[in-house]
């Protein structure tokens, strides 16, 4: 069913193209029907920056009609990447090991996300009685993640919190639920998280350090579930089936502000969290045109910060004061390897 998805909305993205490039000749003064196709593998979370039609419009005026196929960004590094012009993950541990695979150092980094949690006001405010959450001056929502660690780690549960009926989730773990971190960068990144804060609040070094962290980030993922592969789905499940489908959802910033969300639903950022740099890995030339113009388009950065992603430009979301980088790549995959015996 998902893969049918995907081939109707590649349809539909090569539709759009066709009719943007009908309106006239591009920037560079070529014939529109001389666009060059460009192919890419990308992190689920950027379809809909990709589909866009005013985004497609802003390739097609560069002669480029941009096909692409969305995918876990780890789960690209077991797809052959030579059969793309470039690949789009969505954080620089799994860029970099791309990189390795095709042999070479080329990249961009036009946009960044933070990583956050997907909740309800009523959830935060509960969580805020047990001290694992804030409300700061500004009137955005923190997650204490050394606080959230330790009380996940003891097993509480929702119906072991006072008033805790609004969440009608008595029986279940507080847990934020997250994609599986064999295929999924946005798990990845939260297994980052979690392993720093259990080496004691260290950024993971080595792959020892990895193995000893790990039965207290095991159980983060195990007592979840079932885990999806892709952050796409978690995420449309809380925007259409609310708190009975996960009171918290480990997401990226800018599927939050992308989206139509209803009144009570709110974000939260974990403390600290990990800024996810969406990096572009060219192939060909074709590819390079693409990651070049992310950068220095000045229309294409401004729709990339319409679907909430952090570009260099000036920015109205809030500052974050509390962020920790990954661990290297072969550091990362060790944790996630360990993660899924």
């Amino acid at each position: 069913m998902r893969r049918a998805l995907s081939v109707l909305l590649a349809v539909v993205l090569i539709g759009g193209v066709v009719a943007a490039v009908l309106l006239g000749r591009d920037d560079d003064g070529r014939d529109p029907g001389s666009a060059t196709t460009v192919t890419g593998v990308i992190g689920s979370e950027k379809l809909p920056f990709f589909t866009d039609p005013d985004v497609v419009v802003a390739f097609a005026r560069h002669g480029l009609t941009v096909k692409v196929d969305p995918l876990g960004s780890r789960e690209m590094t077991t797809r052959d990447p030579k059969t793309y012009d470039f690949a789009f993950p969505s954080s620089a541990p799994t860029a970099e090991r791309i990189e390795r695979q095709l042999g070479t150092s080329r990249h961009y980094t036009p946009f960044s996300s933070p990583m956050a949690v997907a909740t309800f006001t009523p959830v935060a405010e509960l969580l805020a009685t047990q001290r694992l959450a804030t409300r700061n001056a500004d009137g955005h929502w923190t997650l204490d993640m050394k606080a959230y660690v330790e009380a996940a780690g003891r097993g509480l549960r929702w119906g072991d919190i006072p008033n805790s009926a609004a969440v009608a989730l008595p029986s279940r773990h507080v847990l934020v639920t997250t994609t599986t971190p064999r295929a999924s960068n946005s798990a990845a990144m939260y297994a980052a998280v979690a392993g720093y804060m259990a080496n004691n609040e260290r950024v993971l070094g080595d792959e020892s350090q990895a193995r000893a962290v790990l039965d207290r980030v095991a159980p983060l993922f195990r007592d979840q579930g079932y885990l999806e592969t892709s952050s796409e789905y978690p995420f449309e499940s809380y925007l259409s089936q609310g708190m009975g489908y996960s009171p918290l959802v480990w997401i990226y910033e800018a599927q939050f502000l992308g989206a139509k969300v209803k009144p009570e639903m709110t974000m939260v950022y974990p403390s600290p969290t990990v800024l996810s740099q969406h990096t572009v890995v060219p192939r060909t030339d074709a590819g390079d045109k693409v990651g070049n113009l992310l950068v220095n388009d000045p229309e294409l950065r401004k729709l990339a910060a319409k679907h909430g992603f952090r570009t260099p430009d000036p920015s109205t979301l809030p500052a974050l004061t509390h962020t920790v980088p990954p661990p290297s790549y072969d550091v990362l995959e060790a944790l996630l390897d360990a993660l899924q015996h």
